[in-house]
């Protein structure tokens, strides 16, 4: 059902609308953490390390679909928030056209450079060939994932969060059954595990794209709408763009610190692997919640009702800290119990590898989701040039900390202490432009779209 994320209390709103997005990106997160769970368990220590390798680079495909997702669902969130129909369904045609030219083109690039990249990032013999094997197959399923985005996020700027949770809670637990039977019951390997989640995701994608395509119908017009306009794709672009490279040079850069990461050998990777899919589930849901709230702005801002985004970021930073706190204690008192959990037979070196990322990690997620927050309002009032420098900043200092800090302590957890210096630093600037951005529309009420 459509929602309009203009009237009601904006923290009730807000609430209710992104509690169903962090129950989907939980079940999201759970085909990655299947696919690392069922290779430690069910197959062996180096291909778990050879999944964590390749997800790395498959973050960079994933950055593609996430722009096309943000560029479509603000300008839709903000259309729908205006009221204007004919121009929503032309946009939603407009961004499903340049998605689908843009996974095309990526798909090209992948089936040459992965195998190089592979050899860029110093990936071990030992996991090579399941990497290249597994990146082989996620390539061949990188429509569903365009698709898909750009389904949850029309569903979101339409102000519907529980239609997406239901397709992943859905298609994830599948996921899982899918695995373990091809890998298992069929022993296909490093390959069952790519394949279920090829097959699994194509399923989720097929019902979300009929599902949005029923909705839109729904949506009065008084005319016909075009099936693409240059302006709208300029807007969408405006925000999509700067998306896409954010995720992007994350992806190179956490392209760049697996480098450092495989030079201490594959039990490191194999606790990393682990370690990090534990760190993505947290990230993810504070940036999914972050969308949610990029929505409820673009909604408010094309409502010209200013004083709600004020409100919508004070319930986000609400929002994120409660969910901060159960994570902490998690990580913090049972992290080795969920790396365990991840590998059949532990070497010491994972085991300590990944309880030691955890322990440093989390108890600074306060601090990047107040900035996970800020970053949301600043993509929904289309403030992407101070959205781009606080996540560069973030990126460059993390990156070039990895480098140094592993070299100095001459082990890993130099790595890990990269993280915090970066979140923190860049959550101060997110902060600061949030604050600079609303009081520009407050003053002035207006901001250029």
């Amino acid at each position: 059902m459509n929602k309009d994320l203009t009237v009601g209390k904006p923290e009730t709103v807000l609430w209710k609308f992104c509690l169903p997005l962090f129950g989907s990106i939980i079940f999201q997160q759970l085909y990655n953490i299947a696919d690392s769970l069922v290779a430690g368990k069910f197959i062996s220590e180096n291909a778990l390390a050879a999944v964590g390798n390749s997800y790395e680079i498959t973050l960079i495909f994933i950055a593609f679909a996430f722009g096309c997702n943000m560029g479509c669902s603000v300008v839709v969130s903000q259309l729908f928030g205006s009221k204007e129909y004919s121009r929503l369904k032309t946009a939603v045609a407009t961004a499903c056209i340049f998605s689908g030219a843009v996974c095309v083109l990526l798909m090209l690039m992948g089936i040459f450079t992965c195998n190089p990249l592979l050899h860029l990032i110093r990936t071990p013999t030992q996991v090579f060939s399941d990497s290249k094997l597994y990146l082989d197959i996620y390539i061949l399923g990188l429509p569903f994932v365009f698709f898909y985005n750009i389904a949850t996020g029309i569903f979101s700027a339409l102000g519907d969060s529980k239609t997406p949770f239901y397709f992943l809670a859905a298609s994830s637990t599948s996921n899982i059954a899918v695995d373990i039977l091809f890998v298992k019951g069929f022993h296909m390997g490093v390959a069952g595990v790519a394949w279920a989640t090829f097959l699994c995701q194509g399923i989720s994608c097929g019902m979300a794209v009929f599902t949005v395509w029923f909705r839109l119908r729904t949506i009065p017009c008084p005319e016909k709408p075009a099936l693409f306009d240059m302006e709208l794709l300029r807007k969408i672009l405006i925000i999509a763009i700067p998306s896409i490279l954010q995720q992007s040079f994350i992806s190179i850069g956490n392209i760049l610190i697996q480098s450092v990461i495989n030079g201490f050998g594959a039990p490191v990777m194999a606790g990393y692997s682990a370690a990090v899919k534990l760190n993505n589930l947290v990230i993810t849901s504070f940036t999914t919640i972050g969308n949610g709230i990029s929505n409820f702005s673009a909604q408010n801002l094309g409502a010209k009702k200013y004083e709600r985004i004020r409100s919508g970021f004070l319930a986000g930073i609400k929002m994120v800290w409660c969910l901060c706190i159960p994570f902490c204690i998690l990580y913090l008192f049972f992290g080795s119990h969920l790396i365990r959990f991840f590998m059949e037979k532990s070497s010491g070196m994972a085991l300590m590898t990944g309880r030691q990322f955890l322990w440093i990690l989390s108890p600074f997620y306060f601090v990047v989701s107040a900035k996970l927050v800020a970053d949301g309002v600043l993509r929904g009032v289309s403030a992407m040039c101070q959205f781009m420098a606080a996540t560069f900043t973030d990126l460059i200092l993390r990156v070039l900390l990895a480098f140094l800090l592993s070299d100095l302590t001459k082990s890993a957890i130099g790595i890990w202490c990269a993280w915090p210096v970066g979140w923190t630093l860049s959550t101060v600037l997110s902060v600061l432009f949030y604050f600079s951005q609303y009081k520009k529309i407050s003053k002035h009420n207006i901001v250029s779209v």
